[in-house]
Order: structure tokens, then C-alpha cells, then sequence
């Protein structure tokens, strides 16, 4: 297989952390260049992170040593790679500037942040899912004047515990949704030492979860209409989104209405049979099976169940019918990696494997 040179831009952050971890033996692609904010310009990996490491694991020994370089000086960050993943903390306008600086600068993007994620012609990718939407990169490029160049980001991490449940399912006709998330700490890039308000605390507002929850969805199912993905019109999605005293994982509750109500094992069999084009494809880290029913009343649990299949699958579990709407059911996934770096070089190996990145 082919092996392509990759960058981190934002590498010193809990995100860019957690790239480091999954791309420092990754079978296809070779980190060569590490970026972040002019403070940790110049300094060792090592010296930019310092007392922030926040892995379980050590940095790789193969990293720490390396130099990290200014992100704002695209032309040395992209020396020597073939695309970057971006995981930057900066304002929205800002990030939208700097990642089509870089697809300008003829290197792909594949973005953790959510400023693009409604661009018309930025594909939101959930790889399962709506790897039909990676075709908007040839409009996007058209419109950024680009022959390699273009941006594709990641979901918000809250909602890759159900979204990918409820995929399935759309053959049913789904109506609405009322969704409740019980995210944790890491999707705010904290630890219990740097969030000691919420030991022993549930916190009942994210800002901007709700909204991404509500609309993101729809993008997903959205369709690719010439030059834009327009985004679906329904199913009609309610969230409520709390911070819970968990460090990593992201649990839902989930009711839903549909227009053709399933039964329990219709809707069983969609969860135990569905695979998408990672999973066909056989990328590094597609996970197998992509989605687990667990039959335990009490499953899944977020400390149990979040390393599924390597953090990468999602599990299911509890489902029964429901006095307002049909059914509900719990899901729970890993938020940094499924949810957010994980997702993204599994968004990557995707690309990759399409032809999208030569």
C-alpha cells in the first residue's frame, strides 16, 4: 500500500494529542510535521506539551522530539506532506481562513473543527455512512481554484453515538427524534484536575452542542445536489446535551417515531447486518463489527463498553417500546476517538483509499 506523509495542525491540544497517538505507527501514513501556535513554535514536542499531556500512554519516542513549527507558516508545515489533519483552537473565522489557506496551498485538509461543517461544498464525512458526499470535493476545488487541494471535516463528536444507529433504521421512515447526550469531559479538553467543578456535578448546558446535534444529522442525510450537499429536511430532531463527571465517552438515550413502526428484531437485524465502505474497504481503523446490541439490561456502560472495537465502534443497547414514541434505546461511543481524531483518520484512510488524497 502507498504511504503518505501526513501533518497535525494544532498537534499540542488534547486532539492533536490524541493524532499523535493513532498516526505514530499507522500502516499508511507517516507524520512528518507537527504545528501549533507561535508559543510552541521552535520548541521540542515534548517541551511544547509539557505538563499537558493528557494520553494515557506516553508520547511516542519517535515524536517527542520533534520540532513543532508555527501553523501559520503553511509553506514549512507542508514541506514535506501530502495532507494535514486539523485540530486548531481559534475563532471560527479564523479557522475557516487558515483551512482553505491550506487547500490553497494544494494540501487536503481533514478537520476536526467545526467551522466548515456547513459549508455547502465541504463534505461532512461519517464514513459508515455518506461516503457518496466525498464527490462535492470536485465543486469545492472548482471553487478554490485547486487541482489537489480541498477540506473535509469530521461531525460533531455527541452525535456519532446514535447517528450511526439511527442510520439504519431511515428505511423505516424515521419522523422525530428526542435525544439526550452524557458527554464527557474530554469532548471540553479537560481532565478531573483541570474541571474540578464537575466531580460529583452534572453541568446541563454545552454551548452550541444542541444546535449541532439538531442540524449536523441532517447534513449526513443530506443529498449531493450539483455543486452543494443540501441538507435533509427531516426527520425533526430534539436534543438536550449535559456534561457528566465521566472522562472519556459519549452515552445517548434516544426515542424515536417512525412512519412505518419496525419490530424489535427488524430493527435488531439492521444494527447486526449494516457495514459501510470502511468496512468493505478493510481500512486500518475500520472497526468490525461497525455496531454491537448488547442484550445486558444494564449495557453499555461508558466505563465498560467506550473501547469498543479500539474506542471505533459504537454498541447499543436497552432497547424497548416507548409510550410516546415507538422505541428508545441507549448508544454510547468513544468521543475522542470515534468521535473526534479517531474519526478523522478513519475519515482519512478513506480518502486515501478513494484517490482523493494523489
Amino acid at each position: 500500500m502507498k504511504r503518505w506523509n501526513v501533518g497535525i495542525v494544532g498537534a499540542t491540544g488534547m486532539v492533536g494529542q490524541r493524532f499523535v497517538t493513532l498516526l505514530a505507527d499507522h500502516p499508511w501514513f507517516e507524520l512528518t510535521s507537527l504545528a501549533a501556535s507561535a508559543r510552541s513554535a521552535g520548541k521540542t514536542y515534548t517541551e511544547a506539551v509539557g505538563t499537558r499531556w493528557a494520553m494515557t500512554t506516553p508520547i511516542p519516542e519517535k515524536i517527542a522530539s520533534m520540532v513543532v513549527l508555527n501553523a501559520s507558516e503553511i509553506d514549512r508545515v507542508c514541506e514535506n506532506v501530502d495532507f494535514v489533519f486539523c485540530a486548531v483552537d481559534m475563532k471560527k473565522e479564523e479557522i475557516r481562513a487558515l483551512e482553505e489557506a491550506y487547500a490553497r496551498h494544494e494540501v487536503p485538509v481533514v478537520s476536526n473543527n467545526s467551522a466548515h461543517r456547513h459549508t455547502p461544498d465541504v463534505p461532512m464525512l461519517m464514513p459508515e455512512l455518506n461516503d457518496e458526499h466525498m464527490r462535492v470535493i470536485e465543486a469545492q476545488r472548482k471553487r478554490l481554484g485547486t487541482k489537489k487541494g480541498f477540506i473535509a471535516v469530521k461531525p460533531n463528536c455527541s452525535i456519532q453515538s446514535y447517528v450511526p444507529a439511527l442510520h439504519p433504521l431511515m428505511k423505516f421512515g424515521i419522523e422525530k427524534i428526542a435525544v439526550s447526550t452524557y458527554q464527557a469531559i474530554s469532548g471540553a479538553g479537560k481532565t478531573f484536575e483541570t474541571m474540578p467543578e464537575i466531580v460529583d456535578n452534572v453541568i446541563p448546558f454545552i454551548g452550541g452542542e444542541e444546535e449541532k446535534s439538531e442540524q449536523e444529522p441532517l447534513k449526513i442525510w443530506g443529498t449531493l445536489e450539483g455543486d452543494r450537499i443540501v441538507p435533509a429536511l427531516s426527520p425533526v430532531i430534539s436534543a438536550h446535551c449535559v456534561r457528566v463527571p465521566v472522562s472519556d465517552g459519549h452515552l445517548a438515550t434516544v426515542n424515536v417515531k417512525f412512519t412505518r413502526k419496525p419490530t424489535r428484531e427488524e430493527m435488531l437485524e439492521a444494527w447486526a447486518s449494516y457495514e459501510g465502505l470502511p468496512q468493505k474497504l478493510n481500512l486500518p481503523h475500520a472497526p468490525k463489527p461497525f455496531m454491537k446490541y448488547m442484550e445486558e439490561d444494564n449495557r453499555p456502560q461508558t466505563g465498560l463498553d467506550r473501547d469498543f472495537e479500539g474506542g471505533m465502534g459504537i454498541t447499543i443497547g436497552r432497547l424497548r417500546e416507548d409510550n410516546l414514541f415507538d422505541y428508545k434505546f441507549v448508544c454510547l461511543s468513544h468521543n475522542t476517538l470515534r468521535g473526534a481524531a479517531g474519526g478523522a483518520v478513519l475519515t482519512a484512510e478513506m480518502l486515501a483509499a478513494k484517490g482523493w488524497m494523489d
